[in-house]
C-alpha cells in the first residue's frame, strides 16, 4: 500500500501526557488513533516494556497511523469502531488496561482531504462516512430521508436554528435535481439562511449534523465510555478531548453517572480547555474541550 504522510498537530497534547500519569511498562488503549499524533506521544514516554492499542474506523486515518508509528514495535493497530472496543480488547486476550484516550471529532485528514465530504470550504461528493464501509453516506440521508426526519437530524445533532426551514429547502431542491456535492449543498444552506453578522459559516452546523448521524457518533460514545470502565484497571486514567457541546455534554452526565454509581473520580470537575498560545499556533483546537476521570 501506497505509505501515506500527512502534517497532523496533536491537541492539547501537554495536558494528556501530564494527566494519563504514564508508566514506562503501561498498556495504553488510543480509542481514537487518527493521525496517531498522541499515540506517538505517549509511545515515546511509555518505553520498550509498555504498549499502546491503537484503534480507529478509518482505514486511510489507520494507514497513516502505521506509517507514522512505524518505528515503534510494541503497538497493536486495528480498525474498528470504539463502541466494540470489548470485542476488540477479548480478541487481544486483553483485560485490563492502565489509561484511555478519546479524541474525538473529525480529524485533518477529514477536513483537509477533499474526496471524504466533510467539509463545506471543498467541493467533493456528499460523503462523511469515517468507515468506507458503512451503508448510508450523507448523500443518502439528504436526498432520501422524510423532511420531518431530516429536520430532527439538524435540531438534534447540530442544534441547528433554522432547521425546519433548510430541510424544507432540501426536499424542494432534491425534488428538481439530486444534491449530490459538498459545494451544492452549501451554496442552498447560504440562500436560505437569514443573513446575519456570524462567526461561522451557515452551513457549519448542519455539516455537522450530517456527520453525526452518518457515523452515529453520539451513541457510539455513550456506549464506549460505559464500556471502557470495566478494562480500565483501578487507578487508570481516561482522557477525552471533545469538540463541541453535545460531545461535551455526554462526556460530563457519563462521567457524573459513573461517579455516582461509586466506578470513577472526576479529576476535572471542569473541562480543560487549550492555552491561547495552542489556540495561536493551531487554530482547530479553540473549541476542545478535556474532561478526564480516574476509575476507583
Amino acid at each position: 500500500m501506497t505509505k501515506i504522510t500527512y502534517q497532523h498537530i496533536p491537541v492539547m497534547c501537554t495536558e494528556i501526557l501530564e494527566y494519563l500519569k504514564l508508566g514506562r511498562d503501561q498498556t495504553i488503549l488510543d480509542c481514537t488513533l487518527g493521525l496517531a499524533a498522541h499515540a506517538e506521544a505517549i509511545l515515546q514516554q511509555l518505553g520498550p516494556g509498555g504498549r499502546l492499542i491503537g484503534i480507529d474506523q478509518d482505514q486511510e486515518a489507520l494507514q497513516a497511523a502505521k506509517d507514522r508509528l512505524g518505528q515503534f514495535n510494541n503497538c497493536i493497530l486495528l480498525q474498528g469502531n470504539f463502541r466494540n472496543i470489548d470485542i476488540i480488547l477479548d480478541q487481544l486476550k486483553i483485560d485490563k488496561v492502565d489509561a484511555i484516550v478519546f479524541d474525538l471529532g473529525v480529524s485533518s485528514l477529514h477536513l483537509d482531504q477533499a474526496t471524504r465530504g466533510f467539509s463545506f470550504k471543498l467541493d467533493a461528493p456528499l460523503d462523511m462516512r469515517m468507515d468506507k464501509s458503512l451503508r448510508l453516506s450523507a448523500f443518502d440521508l439528504v436526498n432520501f430521508l422524510p423532511q420531518e426526519k431530516l429536520s430532527d437530524i439538524l435540531r438534534r445533532f447540530g442544534e441547528v436554528r433554522w432547521h425546519h426551514r433548510i430541510a424544507r429547502a432540501i426536499v424542494r431542491e432534491r425534488k428538481k435535481t439530486p444534491i449530490v456535492n459538498t459545494a451544492q449543498l452549501a451554496d442552498l444552506i447560504s440562500r436560505v439562511t437569514p443573513r446575519r453578522i456570524a462567526r461561522i459559516h451557515p452551513a457549519t452546523t448542519t455539516f455537522q449534523a450530517l456527520r453525526i448521524a452518518v457515523n452515529d457518533e453520539l451513541e457510539a460514545l455513550k456506549e464506549a465510555l460505559v464500556k471502557c470502565l470495566d478494562y480500565a484497571r483501578v487507578g487508570a486514567r481516561i482522557c477525552v478531548i471533545s469538540f463541541h457541546s453535545l460531545e461535551d455534554r455526554i462526556v460530563k452526565m457519563q462521567f457524573r453517572a459513573l461517579a455516582s454509581e461509586g466506578k470513577l473520580r472526576i479529576i476535572t470537575k471542569k473541562p480543560l480547555k487549550p492555552t491561547e498560545q495552542e489556540i495561536r499556533s493551531n487554530p482547530r483546537s479553540r473549541s476542545a474541550k478535556l474532561r478526564v476521570g480516574e476509575r476507583i
